[in-house]
């Protein structure tokens, strides 16, 4: 099939976010300027950078309550947030956090989960992943508008703090596999990652 964006597609969904896979799921605490917590998934997430390392992740819509979704006013009003890995044992929790809620909610504690402190940030870390990016705020970038409006909005930050649960470090490397990461696929589709395999690049 070929269709161009914009005109009809015959599918029941778009196929795009079904091609576009695996995506990690960037699973972000932030903290208001009055210092209430917020916890979002967001499949639209990736690393950018290793030297400094860097990570991006966007944020699309409106709040159900009007203006920017908190994750993206939080960020904007703190310059900070934490990505917290996602893995098949709190698959269930992370899928709670994805659902609309007042501003004033408090997500991790809607989904049940205790909070960690962070080291160098104030955003907490949700203390039952196994791995965690605490981020200081580079850019946020106002993308083009979807058809009906609604903002896309693309935050950069840079990681200024690792922690990784020693559990998952093995001679000397991260245990990936062992983490089971989970990561979105289209429509209601999610992956794990519970097997890997080596390549080495030419030259290396």
């Amino acid at each position: 099939m070929y269709y161009e964006i914009g005109q009809p597609h015959g599918l029941r969904y778009s196929p795009f976010k079904a091609l576009v896979v695996p995506r990690p799921i960037g699973w972000v605490t932030t903290i208001s300027a009055e210092g209430r917590v917020n916890l979002a998934p967001f499949s639209f997430f990736n690393g950018v950078s290793a030297d400094p390392p860097m990570v991006m992740f966007s944020c699309n819509g409106w709040h159900p309550e009007g203006g920017l979704k908190d994750t993206v006013a939080n960020v904007e009003a703190t310059g900070e947030f934490v990505v917290n890995l996602a893995t098949w044992d709190l698959r269930d929790e992370m899928n709670r956090t994805s659902a609309p809620a007042p501003r004033a909610t408090n997500e991790m504690e809607l989904a049940g989960l205790q909070a960690a402190p962070s080291r160098l940030v104030r955003p907490p870390r949700v203390a039952a992943s196994p791995a965690h990016l605490e981020c200081r705020l580079l850019q946020v970038v106002r993308l083009p508008d979807g058809a009906t409006g609604a903002p896309n909005m693309t935050v950069f930050g840079q990681v200024v703090a690792i922690h990784v649960d020693d559990r998952f470090i093995r001679d000397g490397l991260v245990d990936t596999a062992a983490m089971r990461p989970i990561a979105r696929l289209g429509y209601h589709d999610y992956a794990v990652v519970d097997a890997v395999f080596g390549l080495t690049r030419p030259g290396a």
